[in-house]
């Protein structure tokens, strides 16, 4: 018997359509290995239509009071909410994530992100109105910069795509968002929820792969181009984007230092770590995945450790007990495993290492001692549920090592010195330092990286700036 394919659409001007020419792609299951959808494969004609929509919608939008944004992101924000067993069941099927921690733990921040946005479109600063040169006097506008192409990425698709387009509205602009191919179920949703909320052609959504998120970027429409995405695809988005000088807001890779102090609490620095290294099976820029700890504990820090990833479990959606789901794509699966075949030989595999279960792409909590700072495994993101141990004799030493790669998204200090704590924060090269904790976020504080992670904030005052431009009028007092 074969099961009939769910058949997601693109949502362009306020209707939902397939690809002008037809073509499709199968969406997978990763927690089964099996299509459950079919999404549209966009073309140059789908982006055309998407990026009309998205500009004739934008004067009207640009034109409306703070006020009225705001209040169209609290009612998306409700209707997100009173949705949110349909939003979590379909991330789930994008992802394989668990039913329950996805709705405890994004479906909540994800929707409180956008109320903060609703609240950041009517708190617009700048300078005061002046005479700041004899007989004129001078004001700053703060406009929404135009049409934005957005690009998410799989790991959060319904989070980050919160974090493309909640800013992006409330400041005036409108929006064409392309979800990854591989999880375009849950963005499909939003659309529909929005669809009577917003005007028509202020959120648009299409579906399609690289190639689609290519002609978006080199589009003549929009103003700016936005992605959370790997490093090299920051990097073409740069280049694609400076051909006509769009304004570029790039998320990318990230390798975060978690530094160890022999005055840690290691019983709770092990507990943490693990949650935040292993949770989203590690598919997380900020993944505590790069651990430094210090030469006198680390022989014991190990040793907890691997026995907190052989405690840790991967499984089914509707497991209750599992603290994540599989890897999101078997090319994913390929590359972690990559990562493990190559080690060097003075390399120790202490925990997992290997792939779960026959069906779907699950892979092991896995813990590796013995390493050194120029190892493959330290340099690159593996963007799974790996964790990597070193061991350092002293502060200097330590600071080395956390900064030397070539990410610079995030990290945490763990020690109960107060004054290591704020030297470290200080010298650490990453744009977010947690101490004794690793990997909250809130909405009123900015995300984003240095380096190779990125340039441009997301969430908080600073993420809302990112979408305006800023004008200066100066008018004579004369007449």
């Amino acid at each position: 018997m074969t099961t009939e394919l769910r058949r997601l659409r693109n949502y362009i001007g306020g209707e939902f359509k397939d690809a002008a020419d037809g073509r499709t792609t199968d969406v997978v299951n990763p927690a089964t290995g099996e299509a459950y959808a079919t999404a549209p494969l966009s073309g140059q004609a789908d982006v055309d239509a998407a990026m009309a929509a998205a500009a004739a919608a934008f004067p009207a939008w640009r034109d409306t009071t703070p006020s009225e944004r705001q209040k169209a992101l609290l009612k998306i924000a409700d209707a997100f909410e009173a949705r949110a067993d349909e939003l979590v069941a379909a991330e789930s099927e994008n992802t394989g994530k668990p039913l329950g921690l996805t709705a405890s733990e994004e479906l909540p921040p994800m929707v409180d992100q956008i109320r903060f946005f609703a609240g950041a479109a009517r708190l617009l600063e700048g300078r005061s109105a002046g005479e700041y040169m004899e007989g004129m006097t001078s004001i700053v506008r703060r406009e929404p910069v135009g049409v934005c192409a957005q690009v998410a990425p799989w790991n959060y698709p319904m989070m980050m795509a919160v974090w493309k387009f909640a800013p992006a509205i409330a400041a005036g602009n409108t929006v064409v968002l392309k979800p990854s191919d591989t999880t375009p179920a849950s963005t499909v949703l939003m659309a529909e929820i929005i669809d009577s909320v917003l005007p028509k052609g202020v959120f648009n959504v299409i579906c399609g792969d690289r190639e689609t998120g290519k002609a978006m970027v080199e589009h003549s429409t929009p103003a700016m181009a936005s992605i959370t995405g790997s490093v090299r695809a920051g990097m073409q988005v740069a280049e694609s984007a400076s051909k006509d000088v769009k304004r570029v807001h790039l998320e990318l890779g990230g390798k975060a230092p978690v530094v160890v102090f022999q005055d840690a609490d290691i019983a709770k620095a092990v507990e943490d770590i693990a949650v935040a290294g292993y949770f989203n099976a590690g598919q997380d820029c900020t993944a505590a995945t790069r651990v430094l700890v210090h030469e006198s504990i680390h022989d014991e820090f190990v040793s907890a450790l691997a026995k907190a990833a052989s405690d840790t479990k991967t499984g089914q959606p509707d497991d209750e007990d599992v603290l994540y789901g599989p890897l999101n794509n078997p090319n994913q699966l390929k590359q972690v495993a990559g990562f493990i075949e190559r080690l060097p030989a003075h390399a120790k595999v202490e925990a997992g290492g290997h792939q779960v279960g026959e069906k779907g792409f699950f892979y092991a909590p896995t813990v590796v001692s013995g390493l050194k700072q120029d190892d493959e495994i330290i340099q690159n993101e593996v963007f799974g549920p790996v964790i990597t141990v070193q061991s350092f004799t002293d502060e200097a030493q330590a600071l080395e090592y956390a900064n030397g790669v070539e990410f610079a998204l995030a990290s945490s200090v763990w020690t109960k010195d107060h004054g290591r704590a704020m030297r470290m924060s200080k010298n650490l090269d990453f744009g977010c330092v947690w101490i004794n904790t690793h990997i909250p976020l809130v909405a009123e504080m900015p995300h984003g990286g240095f380096k190779k992670s990125g340039y441009g904030k997301d969430l908080s005052a600073y993420g809302f700036e990112d979408y305006t431009r800023i004008k200066h009028v100066m008018t004579s007092l004369d007449g």
